[in-house]
């Protein structure tokens, strides 16, 4: 049997149109050949990465030991190895999937490397650092992630217009979206006004999701445990597990009129790609739920879903494909809705803006943490 027979990756991309892409990347896995098999296997056609992800791939783990101790020795700075680390991971990554990004003439295979998270706040420096790592690891298939904060929308728009593929990241309200995707439209815009070519320029909008449940999830709870006549428990209980979906489904409709506006018409008459939407953080935290709760519910035309391996394996196995992300959504839209019952009273806004905050620290912490075992590392391997 091939390996792509009664695999629902497989049909996910092949018959409802949605790229999967992997939230994982380390030096074993590119190494190893086990990338190269994934692609095959499990129909991997891109690839993320985050500070969170290159402190789990190289702290503790000897493989990288040799090139630290080298630029160690040829009097590297700390951050200069760190870059010569994670850029030669991201090229060997970009050369794996190039053969993807040419079978689907650009649309996939792509390894997106994010911005240092310490200048989230900063415009010129997203600029400047974006810019600089595009034209270091210089691979026609890297996308170069850049937060889709007020600060961060800006350097998105000059990116594009320069020619630079770019996965905005960190998006959780429905606002912030349409926001990133004005922020393409006016970088496309630009570029088409130069006269420069906009046809090979991919850009996605990251979409966080579990993040979301867990968050509203938790004030749910705490709903629950006061005393409520059954009616409201069973009002507030149906809300569980539900938002995050029902969220993305409301950002997928504002996606639909965006690209049926005559503005984004004569782009796409110019050969400009759609922002797709990519469904992010769709590992599911609460073991209650489906394991492939964030993929059944979300498949659907013009969308990428990144993946964790686990969650890979587990659609692999018992994953129930078919186009979900337009059913629906009259009832998304009640669900988004009720949140401002009095019962309920959560202010959605104010959980997407908590979300954020807490994002760019889940990922300041590990590029924190990462740059001092790096230190040790490089301590440890500089001869006395």
């Amino acid at each position: 049997m091939s390996p792509t027979a009664q695999n629902p990756l497989f049909t996910i991309e092949q018959e409802y149109g949605q790229s999967i892409w992997m939230d994982n990347l380390s030096r074993d896995l590119l190494t190893s050949g086990e990338l190269a098999q994934l692609i095959e296997t499990r129909g991997v056609l891109g690839i993320t990465s985050n500070p969170a992800i290159f402190e789990k791939a190289i702290v503790g783990n000897a493989i990288y030991d040799d090139e630290i101790a080298a630029g160690t020795k040829s009097g590297k700075s700390l951050n200069e190895i760190y870059e010569s680390l994670i850029f030669n991971d991201i090229r060997t990554a970009c050369d794996i999937l190039l053969p993807v990004y040419q079978k689907t003439n650009g649309i996939d295979g792509y390894v997106s490397i994010e911005v240092p998270p310490t200048i989230a706040a900063d415009t010129a420096s997203t600029i400047t650092e974006a810019r600089r790592y595009h034209q270091e690891i210089d691979r026609p298939n890297v996308m170069i992630k850049i937060p889709g904060t007020p600060e961060g929308l800006p350097a998105v728009e000059q990116m594009i217009s320069e020619g630079i593929s770019i996965n905005v990241t960190l998006l959780f309200s429905v606002a912030s979206y349409v926001e990133a995707a004005w922020a393409y439209i006016r970088g496309l815009e630009t570029r088409a006004a130069k006269g420069e070519d906009i046809s090979n320029i991919s850009c996605v909008a990251s979409f966080f999701l579990s993040r979301i449940d867990i968050n509203i999830d938790g004030k749910l709870d705490k709903l629950l445990k006061n005393p409520a006549d059954p009616t409201k428990t069973e009002k507030i209980s149906a809300l569980k597990g539900k938002i995050a979906i029902a969220n993305a489904k409301v950002a997928y409709q504002e996606y639909l009129k965006i690209i049926a506006l005559d503005r984004w018409q004569q782009l796409a008459a110019k050969g400009a790609r759609v922002q797709r939407l990519l469904w992010a953080s769709t590992g599911t935290k609460d073991p209650s739920y489906s394991d492939v709760m964030y993929v059944d519910g979300l498949v659907g035309n013009d969308t990428v879903n990144t993946l964790p391996p686990g969650t890979i394996e587990a659609c692999a196995d018992h994953c129930d494909p078919a186009s979900r992300i337009e059913a629906g959504v009259d009832e998304a839209y009640r669900l988004i809705a009720s949140l401002k019952d009095p019962d309920i009273n959560i202010d959605l806004d104010s959980v997407m803006g908590e979300l954020l905050i807490d994002g760019i620290d889940k990922f300041i912490k590990p590029f924190d943490s990462l740059m001092k075992s790096l230190d040790g590392k490089v301590k440890a391997l500089t001869p006395a």
